[in-house]
């Protein structure tokens, strides 16, 4: 991987979380005591049945070592701002959706070592790679993630107008980046491309669809309301696939890591147009 990709990719992250950030207040974390239960919830789908459901998904089908530690470097990520953009339009609970990003992106810098480097090893084999060093990696994705989110959220704080105006252009900005990145990737790997989506394009959905009716029937369960249900699961079933790729490319080195990522990130306009069009249809109460 050369420098340049790095630093499109670094640069492609530091945007995207800046967006965030320009949506976020640092009330949004008293939200914590404001709806405990379905933070709970929300966050128990996020940190631990999803990684779960991808190694259960990992093992269900017989996918290619590269493609199973993909879908598992999807399964350690946080939520990203589109999971808060679909929660919008598709009626959910916006602020919920906000505050589980901002408390997933912060609580995974810590989990996403452990679930990767255990992926690691089962899937490539202990003599067949270097594992992520634990301090090193929780530093790392602590400067791509989480000070751009500060930077973001100052800049929302002291300069409110300003961070408004900027939110939608700066979205519209990630997921045009996130685009090039994926096409960038299809080019790169065009002579396995076609393959690698018969592989991980129905363990990706899977993943996508699993996770997020998981979420919703558990937010149900616990007598969470119909738009904190949507809320908490888009939040279970869409990842941040620009972390995702980002670790696979430039944490890991391995471009190959980043297949799975790039087709899930692709499935998940799909299914959240599916999310939107029949959430905006229907009545909240």
């Amino acid at each position: 991987m050369d420098s340049i990709t790095t630093a499109i990719l670094g640069g492609a992250l530091l945007i995207v979380m800046l967006g965030m950030g320009l949506t976020l207040q640092f009330s949004d974390f008293k939200r914590v005591l404001l709806y405990p239960k379905a933070i709970f919830i929300g966050l128990t789908n996020q940190l631990i049945i999803l990684p779960l459901v991808g190694l259960g998904i990992t093992m269900l089908f017989s996918l290619p070592a590269e493609v199973a530690v993909g879908i598992m470097i999807l399964s350690a990520c946080p939520g990203g701002p589109t999971s808060n953009l679909i929660s919008h339009l598709a009626k959910g609970d916006l602020a919920l959706s906000v505050t589980l990003t901002a408390l997933s992106s912060l609580i995974t810098i810590l989990t996403i070592p452990f679930i990767i480097n255990f992926a690691l090893i089962r899937f490539m084999g202990e003599g067949q790679v270097v594992a992520l060093g634990i301090l090193e990696t929780i530093l790392q994705v602590f400067v791509i993630v989480v000070i751009p989110i500060v930077i973001g959220m100052s800049i929302r704080k002291y300069r409110p107008t300003f961070a408004l105006k900027m939110a939608k252009p700066v979205r519209i900005i990630s997921a045009v980046v996130l685009a090039v990145i994926i096409i960038g990737l299809v080019v790169k790997e065009r002579e396995n491309f076609i393959s690698y989506f018969e592989q991980a394009g129905l363990a990706t959905l899977l993943l996508n669809i699993l996770t997020m009716g998981i979420g919703f029937v558990a937010a149900k369960l616990f007598a969470i309301d119909k738009a904190g249900s949507i809320a908490i699961a888009i939040e279970s079933g869409i990842q941040n696939g620009t972390l995702a790729i980002t670790i696979a490319v430039v944490l890991l080195n391995n471009t190959e890591f980043a297949i799975a990522p790039a087709v899930y990130s692709l499935l998940m306009f799909m299914t959240g147009g599916v999310i939107i069009y029949f959430g905006s249809r229907s009545k909240l109460a």
